[in-house]
């Protein structure tokens, strides 16, 4: 099986209105609730791609409860940990006039010292029978900023690869255990080296520790730098729409080709492809199988030029 972590799951809320305007009053035309956060986003498109899949984390109080009821709905099976504290929500408010998506996000429970003993109890037993593990998102309040260096180091301890997706200090501390491949967007990339150079940027992120780095380039697909060589994926024209969750599904596609023994070129054709296919998507964690499909065939993977998208 697969697993994923996600320390800070969500409720994830969806209003849709004609036009949000601020200092006014607004009539919502549509509502919807899906479990959240980055690992559970990643669990779902997984599961929805055919691989078994483990989410654990950190899930309480009424929200959590919604959470979990959601996601018994989705194919993933549920290792997630009680907390005292409520689940965080996030709510999302469409625009349906213009396509843009506004986002208020909670920060999450905080943790106590012995929910956290529980939880390293449960992801140490769940990496027995783990292929592969995903480590993502944000941490909520209570939780080691080294919390990611811990974790990939108790997988490799055992055997399992780690995809490390995070930002800031934990993606720079997490980067020091040596995670098999970090998934970073060109923004974290930038925050963590520096540079605004993806390439150049990719390159030392991979120096600080991880064996692989695959980078998140947006509307201009990814860019990949291993130990097998250097690639960029590119989909073959903009798509419109929503990319709430389009990076989640880019980790979803690393990993089934990490745990299928893909090629480099085939694991980024696939990560890209359920990326943008995500954008045509109504919410994070879905994706549009035509889209899926018709991408598969036409994302172009090459080698990059010295200087992908340079400020210069």
């Amino acid at each position: 099986m697969i697993l994923t972590v996600t320390l800070n799951a969500a409720l994830d809320i969806t209003y849709r209105v004609p036009r949000l305007q601020p200092h006014t009053t607004h009539r919502i035309t549509e509502v919807s609730e899906r479990p959240g956060g980055k690992g559970l986003n990643v669990a779902r498109v997984l599961a929805a791609l055919g691989h078994r899949t483990v989410a654990t984390g950190f899930v309480g109080g009424g929200p959590g409860d919604a959470l979990r009821s959601l996601l018994a709905e989705t194919g993933v099976t549920d290792a997630l940990v009680p907390v005292g504290g409520a689940t965080r929500r996030t709510v999302a408010v469409v625009d349906a006039a213009t396509g843009d998506t506004t986002q208020l996000n909670e920060a999450g429970p905080t943790v106590s010292p012995a929910e956290w003993d529980t939880f390293l109890g449960t992801y140490r037993e769940l990496l027995a029978d783990a292929r592969a593990v995903a480590l993502c998102g944000s941490l909520p309040p209570g939780v080691p900023v080294d919390v990611y260096a811990r974790l990939t180091r108790a997988a490799r301890g055992a055997g399992v690869p780690v995809l490390l997706d995070t930002s800031g200090e934990p993606l720079r501390r997490g980067l020091a255990a040596r995670p098999d491949l970090a998934k970073p967007n060109a923004d974290e990339l930038a925050a963590l080296t520096g540079s605004t150079e993806p390439l150049r940027a990719a390159r030392d992120a991979r120096r600080r520790g991880a064996h692989a780095v695959a980078a998140s380039l947006g509307p201009d697909g990814m860019l990949a730098v291993t130990a097998d060589g250097t690639w960029q994926a590119t989909p073959p024209r903009r798509i419109p729409g929503n990319p709430t969750g389009a990076g989640d599904s880019a980790v979803a596609g690393l990993l089934s080709g990490l745990v299928e023994d893909l090629p480099w070129p085939d694991r980024l054709t696939r990560a890209v492809a359920l990326s943008a296919a995500t954008v045509r998507a109504p919410a994070a964690g879905e994706f549009d199988a035509a889209t899926y499909d018709e991408l598969l065939r036409t994302v172009r993977v090459t080698a990059p030029p010295p200087e992908i998208g340079s400020s210069k």
